[in-house]
């Protein structure tokens, strides 16, 4: 390699280094050139000679983090046994994540923007995701793990590749010399899941009625249903396209309605964003709440309280705000979302805690259990464009149920076929991505 290409190559680290921090702080969308240029110490027209536009930077921000974690999974696959494998994964990962958060290795971004993209680059990096999702599916595939029908396999990949990038979000919490200990946690749930051997939650109905109530706690007026219906037309386009991609005139037209209806309804987007969280964070409050009161052991009523979000995401009056679409929020907004959103993570582990008391749940660390639980739900999302057929009948069996038996479990026996009706899909089938 000449020394002309390595000095390239460095430099070119460095603006991808540069620019993963930028955008993981504020997004695709509310990062700028100028501000990566600045922080590499390039003039906005020289960084230009490497990426001419921010969306070819953020394409290759992308597409680097998705190699490097398809790398841990390729690695990891090598070894004979799903618990190697699994093991091998989150130490690999989680052992970068340690050497960045050491300054060993350039940052990474996130992947919460990768359906932000326009074209050409939307298709590259979509098609390089799924090709990720794949590589860490096949650490299912060892000669010991049980075989799975599609769906569960691919329940199972998802929930994986979500807890494992759910870790970063939690992960600043400790020092990086204590990530090792953390994958080995991570990787002890994962396999052996939450439940003490014969203790896995038994097939139950969701429960919606009391989540439905939020919705419906307005005064009946037409002004409050358009209300409630920004709220989820806006939550369900910053979930498909981040914070910045879910424009005004997007949600208005969403709804067939003009944007200055908006205007009347909103003072402005950030208002609104704000409002989605809050009803999140008000559905969530309303399952833990409905859990914590309810009879049973703790391992049966942290089953509840996953069955009733899962539920509501699958339902017609989901979905539930994607949490990571805080960063493209303005301070002070994005400051008050980021505590209450660890304030409720924190409050699984009070049912935790009441499983291992009684015998329901093994003995965990409660705090990473908990994470776990609240990086799930989070994810579930997105868990229609992995999962086909999946709803709000099926999703706890396929999706939520190996957190609880652990993925060396076979699946139960019977899941519930999909029983959406026909209309139902039709509406949601834009959500949809093309199934791996």
């Amino acid at each position: 390699m000449s020394g002309g290409t390595a000095r390239f190559q460095d430099k070119r680290e460095a603006i991808l280094d540069g620019a993963a921090r930028l955008f993981n702080e504020h997004g695709v969308k509310g990062g700028m050139l100028s501000d990566v240029a600045r922080q590499v110490g390039l003039a906005t027209n020289s960084l230009t000679y490497y990426y001419r536009r921010k969306e070819d930077l953020a394409a290759a921000c992308l597409l680097r983090s998705m190699d490097a974690l398809g790398a841990a999974a390729d690695e990891a696959a090598a070894a004979p046994t799903l618990d190697e494998r699994v093991r091998g994964f989150l130490q690999r990962y989680l052992g970068l994540l340690a050497a960045i958060a050491e300054g060993r290795h350039p940052e990474l971004i996130v992947f919460s923007d990768v359906l932000t993209l326009g074209e050409p680059h939307h298709a590259t990096v979509t098609a390089a995701y799924t090709q990720m999702f794949r590589r860490v599916r096949a650490l299912l595939d060892a000669p010991d793990a049980p075989r799975l029908p599609a769906p569960a396999r691919n329940a199972r990949a998802h929930l994986l590749l979500s807890t494992t990038l759910w870790a970063r979000t939690w992960l600043m919490r400790y020092e990086a010399i204590d990530y090792p200990r953390m994958a080995e946690r991570i990787a002890e749930l994962l396999l052996h899941g939450l439940c003490t051997d014969g203790q896995a939650p038994a097939d139950a109905p969701p429960a919606l009625v009391a989540l439905h109530a939020i919705d419906e706690a307005g005064d009946g007026s037409d002004a409050a249903a358009t209300r409630t219906a920004y709220l989820r037309a806006a939550t369900r386009l910053v979930n498909e396209s981040g914070y910045h991609g879910a424009s005004v005139d997007r949600i208005a037209a969403e709804l067939q309605l003009t944007k200055g209806s908006f205007y009347h309804h909103h003072e402005t987007k950030e208002d609104l964003i704000a409002a989605c969280f809050e009803r999140t964070f008000a559905v969530v409050r309303a399952a833990q709440a409905a859990a914590l009161d309810a009879p049973g052991s703790g391992g049966e009523r942290l089953a509840l309280v996953c069955r009733s979000l899962l539920a509501f995401q699958l339902s017609d009056q989901g979905p539930l705000l994607r949490i990571t679409a805080w960063t493209g929020l303005p301070d002070p907004i994005r400051r008050d979302t980021r505590r209450t959103m660890a304030r409720l993570g924190e409050r699984f582990a009070t049912l935790v805690l009441d499983g291992m008391a009684d015998g329901t749940l093994r003995i965990v660390d409660p705090s990473v259990a908990a994470q776990m639980v609240n990086g799930m739900l989070n994810a579930a999302a997105e868990i229609e464009r992995w999962v086909r057929g999946i709803d709000a009948g099926n999703a706890f069996a396929l999706y939520a149920m190996p957190l609880f038996t652990g993925l060396q479990a076979p699946p139960p026996a019977a899941v519930p076929a999909p029983a959406r009706d026909a209309a139902s899909s039709a509406s949601r089938s834009r959500r949809i991505a093309a199934l791996p």
